[in-house]
């Protein structure tokens, strides 16, 4: 569970993606794993902060509604409510960033991981702006990174662990089931959230705003001649 008082972007659902097995990056993922590294990085420091620091750099919605903390649009989305909450949301993000990194170029993946965590926070605003909670996490951008990835490699395959129960096992799934599978619990359970959000959990709006930023602007983003060459 989250922890009390703050809405987290969650990253895990439906099965945890390991690899795209249907391809390999062609160039390092370079952009990704300085991503994952902030993230560590900032997760560190809130472990040493406490509850101040992340008081101060989560996204309060009724905040940023008045005008104010505009920052930390940005900076909540290299936070995260606890060690499994990172650890989930870093392992989405290398299943899918690093695909996504080859076909935009470093410079415009950068840019669309931004500006994705940032269309995900004001989505989320957007939605509960009265709300004092403290708002955290990366998969808002992550979503937006596979709504790329299921516009770009859609056919591509996703080896990935199923948990249901006692049931494990490593299976492969296609990318646009998986990926589709996910945007709808999403769009379900944010319905389902609306009475909850002020007692903490999910910010599953996030999620939807991020993943329908990047569905739609992934062909903008893309390079086509780096595309072209992966043919």
């Amino acid at each position: 569970m989250p922890p009390p008082g703050r809405l987290r972007h969650k990253g895990l659902s439906v099965g945890i993606p390991l690899r795209d097995i249907t391809r390999q990056p062609a160039r390092r993922p370079v952009i990704t794993v300085l991503i994952i590294a902030v993230n560590a990085i900032v997760f560190l420091l809130e472990l040493a902060g406490g509850d101040a620091f992340i008081q101060q750099w989560s996204v309060i919605p009724a905040e940023i509604a008045a005008g104010h903390h505009w920052v930390t649009l940005l900076t909540s989305m290299f936070m995260h409510g606890g060690w499994m909450h990172i650890i989930g949301n870093m392992v989405f993000l290398w299943a899918f960033g690093p695909e996504i990194e080859d076909a935009m170029g470093p410079f415009r993946y950068l840019a669309f991981y931004l500006l994705g965590g940032l269309v995900a926070s004001l989505a989320q605003v957007a939605a509960m702006s009265s709300s004092s909670v403290p708002n955290l996490g990366a998969s808002g951008a992550i979503a937006a990174v596979m709504g790329a990835f299921l516009i770009t490699y859609p056919r591509d395959e996703i080896r990935t662990l199923l948990i249901i129960g006692w049931f494990v096992r490593i299976t492969v799934i296609p990318a646009s089931l998986l990926i589709g599978l996910w945007f709808l619990i999403q769009l379900f359970s944010q319905v389902g959230s609306v009475a909850n959000v002020e007692s903490g959990g999910v910010a599953y709006m996030a999620h939807v705003g991020g993943f329908i930023f990047g569905a739609v602007t992934a062909r903008l983003f893309e390079d086509r001649d780096r595309l072209a060459a992966q043919i």
